[in-house]
């Protein structure tokens, strides 16, 4: 019997989830695991929107700040290392609260994941990395898309050795009923899943915004100082929506008005697979942060938590 209990706050991107989570650690006494593949990066806080020490209002946050942006982080490394937090959080008799948008880290936590289990076929792969090389990793995505749609959702787009495995096991044909049904073997823990929503085109101005304000607040000047260090756009962190853009930018592919309109146009196309993935959390419940304010949806959870 499960008696682990954790909470999950999923979302997409610029939805809330950060003053909600940081509301509701206060008031249950609870530690927040990020669950966002990009703010696992040192040295990337601007396009990442990375919580402030003012916004964690001294609320403990695992999972940031925790590789550089030189190495490459699977999600495996992911899973390993949240559940080794959230035994340390349960152990000192506080709550984990997984805070984040990327679907698949997520799912590492609610679900036994292995995606591994057939051989790898090289010819296959050399393929798709030569697409990835020539073409750019959102055309390899569309591929992806294409050929196997649930595929493509239960994966992030930047995560191009993840859909090049995917790919490959496709184009195998082996059997993918181990990728598709990740979510019939359960984990251990008893999580209690809430998805936060809003009126899309609220939503969206809410990200251009955001943009607006990563831009303002220095995020070409933190991309030159990361190409500066020997980073390139062949870097898994490098391939982050902001940052690829503005790389584009840096190198005269694009103008900046151009990159930052790339920008929104990624990030609002993100939120919307984002939106598709968390849809099929069968017993999430979905709480609507337009029609109610911090504390109301904090108190909400709080009433669902400590019912169960």
């Amino acid at each position: 019997m499960k008696n682990k209990k954790i909470i999950i706050i999923a979302g997409p991107t610029a939805v809330g989830k950060t003053a909600l989570s940081v509301s509701l650690a206060k008031r249950i006494n609870g530690e927040i695991i990020s669950a966002d593949s990009m703010q696992i990066y040192k040295q990337m806080d601007i396009g990442t929107a990375k919580i402030t020490a003012s916004e964690s209002s001294g609320i403990t946050h695992h999972m940031i700040d925790i590789v550089s942006p030189q190495d490459d982080f699977t999600v495996a490394d992911y899973a390993k290392l949240a559940r080794e937090k959230i035994e340390d959080i349960l152990s000192r008799g506080k709550v984990p609260i997984i805070v984040g948008g990327t679907g698949l880290y997520i799912n590492s936590i609610v679900f036994e994941m292995d995606f591994n289990n057939s051989a790898p076929d090289t010819g296959i792969r050399n393929q798709y990395n030569t697409i990835l090389l020539e073409q750019g990793p959102e055309y390899l995505y569309s591929i992806l898309a294409k050929k196997n749609p649930e595929a493509a959702n239960s994966i992030h787009p930047n995560n191009t050795k993840r859909v090049i495995r995917a790919l490959e096991i496709l184009d195998s044909k082996d059997d993918f009923s181990n990728f598709e049904n990740a979510q019939n073997k359960y984990s251990k823990y008893d999580s209690k899943i809430y998805i936060l929503s809003l009126e899309r085109s609220i939503l969206y101005n809410r990200i251009n915004s955001r943009v607006d304000t990563m831009i303002n607040n220095g995020l070409v000047d933190e991309v030159k100082d990361l190409l500066s260090k020997g980073l390139t756009n062949q870097h898994q962190s490098m391939k982050a929506i902001g940052y690829r853009q503005i790389i584009s930018y840096l190198t005269n592919d694009l103008s900046l008005d151009d990159a930052v309109d790339l920008i929104k146009r990624d990030s609002r196309r993100y939120a919307k697979r984002q939106f598709t993935w968390f849809k099929k959390y069968k017993d999430a419940k979905w709480l609507d942060v337009e029609s109610q304010d911090i504390e109301k949806l904090t108190e909400q959870i709080l009433n669902d938590y400590n019912k169960s």
